[in-house]
């Protein structure tokens, strides 16, 4: 009998409120089916795994949803039902269906989230927000849950694994030879999403909540995609091409399909290939070197709306151009992607969310650092300053939007025009995460009479469970302060870099702790919640709301 190795993962719910994915892996191959207990028996869908490095999955398209229903569901595998588990302490995991586009919409949001200890004890990074936030909607009526989860990056992390993983890896191989502790190949990608999603009460959340998920770095190795002469030295790296293709094909089976609509899944030539193969590995394989070597020819990018709320989820890792000459975060056909998506329709939706692992918008000192290192790395100041900004590159982290001093402005400028004109929505919200504490900016246009109509700011909130060092907490906070702006336009200065064209200040935070972000948007209103995951006295953790704002609202700067 086949059993549910994974899952399942309540993935994409459509706007319409009649049709959802719900992914799944079994340990053998089976027909998966998702059978809805909406009173019509007709609601749910089934599909025949497929198979990829002796793995097998299927992602369900159920059908015949009523919208604005909540709808409780099971899985059975060849007929035998496989969830919910007989032993569960949850409630029934359900599909929650939109009435109509005006409905209210609560987005949670946040990145970076090591797995929890594999057996209790304490915590050595503190309490995971998600787990945490499972626990409290576990316990709630069903209309507390959020309407979907943003994860912006470092789903897993395959270049720290825990003490549990590495005791695993050890029985696999010689751990002192390379890639060490990090995962090798695709099997050992399994592990860490098993770790991550087997977590009793983050499977119950995400067999629940929809989600839609974006990878950083960390779902490959640290500061991937840095620099050309980074990819050149990891290329001549023996251990390294079955670290990428590994990481890519277990993107796209974990978490890339998942956020796919039922009609882009129809259109998708990888995936009617990969179901139709006996075994999909090979395929999968070739794909994983195209978009390594030709990452122009591969996207990732994707758009969902949820009623009059639109989400950009934006790749800013593998669509890099990374010639000095000519470096870019994002490629110009990925470029164009998001701006066309961005004007279409204005008049369609109120709220567009642009979903970036990395911040746009940072500390300003940490901004002018980023672009004076772009400016010595493309030569502005000759060969061996050019020399010592690659190194500083690499060391520092000094690879987000600021390090692609262009792909900044041709960002502000379409977050500007998306914000204009008649049709504007009310705000242009930049979520991401990846440096390891939250904080709330304001961006304001120069030289402009007042700027786009839209409330623009960044959301950036991180880490759902992880740590950061002191001696980092202080320079994050330094970056913010006057002395470190006036230290900032001294490198700017420098660096021959050109006033950026907009201003931006901080109007809440910085907040360093496992948290999680929440935005509530009705009509044109939008509302921002932030939520740290702390102990309780006497056992337990729960979530402390330390931040509630109302977004159209110009905010007060914060400490």
């Amino acid at each position: 009998m086949a059993g549910l190795r994974l899952g399942p993962l309540l993935r994409y719910v459509d706007g319409a409120g009649d049709a959802a994915t719900v992914w799944v892996e079994a340990d053998r191959p089976c027909t998966a089916e998702v059978r809805c207990e909406d009173g019509t028996g007709g609601a749910g869908g089934s599909s025949r795994t497929f198979q990829i490095a002796g793995h097998h999955y299927a992602l369900v398209i159920v059908t015949g949803l009523r919208p604005g229903s909540e709808t409780a569901y099971e899985v059975l595998l060849d007929g035998h039902r496989a969830w919910p588990l007989e032993d569960s302490r949850f409630p029934p995991s359900t599909i929650r269906t939109p009435a109509g586009p005006d409905e209210e919409v609560r987005v949670s949001f946040g990145s970076c989230r090591w797995a929890a200890p594999a057996h209790g004890g304490k915590d050595p990074v503190g309490p995971d927000a998600l787990n945490t936030l499972a626990r409290g909607l576990a316990a709630a009526p069903p209309s507390a849950r959020p309407d979907v989860l943003l994860l912006l990056g470092d789903q897993v992390y395959a270049d720290e694994t825990s003490k549990a993983t590495r005791r695993w890896l050890a029985t696999r191989r010689d751990l002192r030879e390379a890639p060490g502790a990090g995962v090798a190949d695709y099997t050992e990608y399994t592990r860490l999403y098993d770790e991550s999603w087997l977590d009793p009460e983050v499977r119950w959340l995400l067999s629940t909540v929809p989600s839609c998920m974006i990878f950083d770095d960390h779902d490959v190795i640290d500061d991937w995609n840095t620099s050309a002469s980074w990819v050149a030295d990891m290329r001549a790296t023996p251990w390294w091409r079955e670290r990428i293709l590994s990481g890519l094909m277990s993107y796209w089976v974990y978490q890339h399909l998942g956020n796919l609509s039922p009609a882009e899944l129809a259109k998708d030539e990888l995936y009617a290939a990969v179901r139709a193969a006996s075994d999909g590995t090979d395929l999968l394989r070739e794909f994983a070197s195209l978009a390594d070597n030709e990452p122009a020819r591969v996207h990732w990018s994707y758009r969902r709306d949820f009623g009059r709320v639109r989400l950009l989820m934006v790749d800013t890792r593998a669509a890099r151009v990374l010639e000095e000459d000519k470096r870019a975060m994002l490629d110009d056909a990925e470029e164009r992607w998001v701006r066309d998506q961005a004007l279409e329709d204005p008049a369609s939706y109120d709220h567009l969310l642009i979903g970036t692992s990395l911040p746009w918008l940072l500390p300003p000192l940490i901004h002018e650092a980023e672009g004076w290192n772009a400016a010595l790395c493309r030569g502005e100041r000759g060969a061996r300053w050019a020399r010592f900004g690659e190194n500083l590159r690499r060391k520092a982290d000094l690879e987000h939007w600021a390090a692609f001093p262009e792909s900044f402005d041709r960002l502000a400028d379409m977050i500007a025009e998306a914000g204009s004109g008649p049709d504007a929505p009310a705000t242009v919200c930049v979520l991401s995460g990846d440096v390891h504490h939250a904080y709330v900016a304001e961006a304001r246009w120069r030289g402009e009479e007042g700027g786009p109509a839209a409330q623009v700011v960044q959301l950036t909130c991180s880490p759902v469970h992880n740590s950061i060092p002191a001696s980092i907490r202080l320079g994050f906070r330094f970056g913010w302060s006057g002395t470190g702006r006036r230290i900032g336009r001294l490198l700017a200065r420098h660096g021959r870099m050109r006033e950026p064209r907009l201003g931006w200040r901080r109007t809440s935070g910085p907040w360093f702790g496992n948290q999680l972000m929440t935005l509530t948007m009705r009509g044109r209103s939008a509302a921002l919640r932030l939520d740290q995951a702390r102990a309780k006295k006497g056992g337990g953790t729960g979530l402390v709301t330390v931040l509630e704002r109302d977004l159209t609202r110009p905010g007060r700067t914060g400490g």
